[in-house]
């Protein structure tokens, strides 16, 4: 009996890890964002020319596997002469980002104008940016860990796809990463490092380090709220 309990209780552990990164299918979402002024439908038809998109010159930052997008939307009410591009994958998930955003833009009485959404496999992201659209920041908040060593190569952080984020980031540009799993944080370090970049800023407990500004996410309350302390890095590639 004992034994059944302790694989109940692995198996709760499980599911409860990797629900957050599920959503169910939601009908109304693609309708919801086709009829959204800034979801771009055809994302490629951009690359090199963001700016256009936005109507000006201001620069970009872009946030990957934006989930419910209430990082990128805080993002774009504190920085209103910045422009912001977050990227998913699913378009439920995003479908769920522009209610968020529209909610929370409506809140600050403030027009959305410098944000795009993108329904986008990051494996390509190549297809999608190019070094014409300089971004000058990336940011990579509670990607899958995919703790496989067959599936490490899915990472965001691994270093074939930070040898692809090299071609549209500036040289002074800074990649914030954060996560809650141990192993992923150690690694990543690892292939910032073998891909040429400079690591500053790391913490293993980002809520009781000296960063300041830190914008926290529907996972960072979560893991947060169970006593999972945040892991936390910034990297600067270097120069070409």
């Amino acid at each position: 009996m004992l034994k059944y309990r302790l694989l109940y209780n692995v198996l709760v552990c499980v599911l409860k890890r990797v629900s957050p990164l599920r959503i169910r299918k939601k009908k109304w979402a693609q309708p919801e964002l086709d009829a959204c002024p800034y979801y771009v439908a055809e994302p490629e038809r951009y690359r090199g020319g963001w700016s256009a998109f936005f109507g000006n010159d201001r620069p970009i930052e872009l946030e990957i596997g934006c989930g419910k997008c209430t990082f990128i939307a805080q993002k774009a009410l504190q920085h209103p002469d910045t422009n912001f591009i977050a990227v998913d994958i699913k378009s439920d998930m995003l479908g769920v980002g522009r209610r968020n955003i529209e909610r929370l833009f409506s809140e600050s009485g403030r027009r959305i104008d410098n944000i795009a959404l993108v329904t986008f496999n990051v494996e390509m992201i190549d297809r999608l940016l190019s070094d014409s659209d300089r971004i000058r920041a990336m940011y990579i908040n509670f990607c899958n860990p995919w703790p496989r060593k067959k599936h490490n190569k899915r990472r965001l952080t691994y270093p074939r796809k930070l040898m692809l984020y090299r071609s549209f980031l500036t040289d002074d540009a800074v990649i914030c990463f954060k996560t809650d799993d141990d192993e992923l944080f150690c690694d990543s370090i690892r292939y910032f490092r073998e891909s040429g970049y400079t690591v500053s800023h790391v913490t293993y407990d980002l809520h009781h380090s000296d960063i300041e500004d830190n914008i926290m996410t529907e996972h960072e309350q979560m893991f947060s709220t169970e006593g999972i302390p945040i892991k936390y890095l910034e990297a600067t590639p270097a120069a070409r």
